[in-house]
C-alpha cells in the first residue's frame, strides 16, 4: 500500500486509468457491439457525473444552495466552442476536421482549459458579492445569474443567438464545432473531479469547507475565513462545470440556450440531493440514475403505447415525467437524506472496515 501513496505509484495509477479508459472507449465506440444510442447515454452520464460532483462541493460539502449550475456550464460550453470555431477562422488553430489526432486532442485540451477558466471567472464574479448571503437569498442570486446568462446568449449573434450555435459562416465555407470529445476524455475528467473532491475532503482545506457547512458562526469564531472558503468552493465548482460544458459542446456539436435553462440546473441539484448531500459516491450514482432512468422510461412507455396499453392520445413524455417525479417523491419520503447520506463507498474503505471487524473479534496480532 505504501507504493500507491508514493508519487511514482500515483503516476502508475494515473497511467493505468488512462489505458483502461482508452481501451474501454475504443470497445464502446465500436458500433457493431455498442449502438450509438446507448453510447450517447454513456457519454451524457459521464458529463452529468462531472456536473453533479462539482455542484456537490458547494451544495453538499460547503452547505450552500446554488441553483445556477447550468449557467456555468453554458459559459464553458459557448466559450470553448467559440475558441475552436473562431480559432480556426482566425488561423490560430489548423482546420481541425482534417487535422491529425494529436492536433485535435491538443485543441480539445485548450478548449477545456479556456471553457473552465471562463466559467471559473464567472463563478468568482458571482461569488464575491453574493456568497455573503445565505440560504434562500443565495439561491435567488444564483437563479438570477443563470437567467442572465441565458438572456445574454440569446442576444449574441456571433454565437447564433436564440437559434443556437453550430459554427460560423466564413467566406471560405462554414466552420463547424468539431466533434472532439471522446469516451476517454469524458471519464478521465470525471475521474479527476472525483479524485480532486476526495483528496480535498481528506485535507485540512476540506475540513474548513465542512466546518462552514456544520456551523458557519462557530467556524468564523475559530478563525476560518468563511467567505473565502465559500468563494473558493464556488470557483472550483464553476470551473468543473465549465469543463463539462466544453465536453458537451464538442460532443453534441450544436448548442442552444434551452439546453442550459433553469430546469437543467434543477436536474443537477436533484442529482446531488438524490445521491446524498456531501457524498461523492451519492452524487456519482445520482447522476447516472437521473441520466439513464428517463431514457429507460421513455423507451418502455413508447413500447406500451405501440402495444395499445397506453392510449395514443396520451403523450409518453408526460407519463414519463409523472412517473419520474413520483419515484423521486417516494425516495425522498423513504430516504430523506438521499441514497448514501454522507457516506462514501470505496474498495479501500471496505477493506479497512473488514480489518477493523477482524481486529475487534480476534484482538491485535502478536508479533
Amino acid at each position: 500500500m505504501a507504493f500507491f501513496r508514493h508519487p511514482l505509484g500515483k503516476l502508475a495509477q494515473l497511467a493505468l486509468l488512462a489505458f483502461v479508459l482508452w481501451y474501454v472507449g475504443s470497445w464502446l465506440g465500436y458500433k457493431k457491439f455498442f449502438p450509438p444510442y446507448y453510447f450517447r447515454i454513456v457519454m451524457l452520464s459521464g458529463i452529468a457525473i462531472i456536473l453533479s460532483v462539482s455542484l456537490n462541493l458547494v451544495n453538499g460539502v460547503t452547505g450552500q444552495f446554488s441553483i445556477g449550475h447550468a449557467g456555468f456550464m453554458a459559459v464553458g460550453a459557448y466559450t470553448a466552442a467559440a475558441f475552436t470555431v473562431f480559432g480556426q477562422h482566425w488561423k490560430l488553430l489548423p482546420p481541425l476536421g482534417a487535422a491529425g489526432p494529436v492536433l485535435q486532442q491538443g485543441a480539445l485540451v485548450g478548449a477545456l482549459v479556456v471553457g473552465g477558466a471562463a466559467a471559473a471567472l464567472a463563478g468568482l464574479l458571482v461569488g464575491l458579492p453574493s456568497l455573503r448571503l445565505k440560504g434562500d437569498y443565495l439561491a435567488i442570486v444564483t437563479l438570477g445569474f443563470g437567467e442572465i446568462i441565458g438572456v445574454t446568449i440569446r442576444n449574441i449573434e456571433a454565437v447564433g443567438g436564440a437559434a443556437g450555435f453550430s459554427g460560423f459562416a466564413a467566406p471560405g465555407g462554414r466552420i463547424l464545432i468539431p466533434a472532439l470529445t471522446s469516451f476517454f476524455w469524458v471519464y478521465f475528467v470525471a475521474a479527476g473531479v472525483i479524485l480532486f473532491s476526495r483528496n480535498l475532503l481528506a485535507s485540512t482545506h476540506g475540513l474548513r469547507f465542512l466546518s462552514v457547512r456544520e456551523d458557519e458562526i462557530a467556524a468564523e469564531a475559530m478563525g476560518v475565513p468563511t467567505t473565502r472558503v465559500k468563494v473558493t468552493a464556488f470557483v472550483f465548482s464553476a470551473f468543473f462545470a465549465g469543463v463539462a460544458g466544453a465536453l458537451f459542446a464538442h460532443y453534441d456539436t450544436y448548442l442552444k440556450p434551452d439546453s442550459f435553462n433553469f430546469l437543467r440546473s434543477i436536474e443537477i441539484v436533484t442529482m446531488v440531493v438524490l445521491g446524498g448531500m456531501g457524498s461523492i459516491t451519492g452524487s456519482t450514482l445520482g447522476a447516472v440514475l437521473l441520466t439513464t432512468l428517463p431514457e429507460y422510461l421513455r423507451a418502455s412507455l413508447g413500447d406500451l403505447q405501440r402495444k395499445k396499453v397506453i392510449p395514443e392520445n396520451i403523450s409518453p413524455d408526460l407519463v414519463r415525467q409523472l412517473l419520474y417525479a413520483l419515484l423521486l417523491v417516494v425516495l425522498m419520503l423513504t430516504r430523506p437524506r438521499g441514497l448514501f447520506g454522507e457516506r462514501e463507498l470505496g474498495i479501500l474503505g471496505l477493506f479497512r472496515r473488514r480489518e477493523r471487524r477482524r481486529a475487534a473479534t480476534h484482538g491485535p496480532q502478536q508479533g
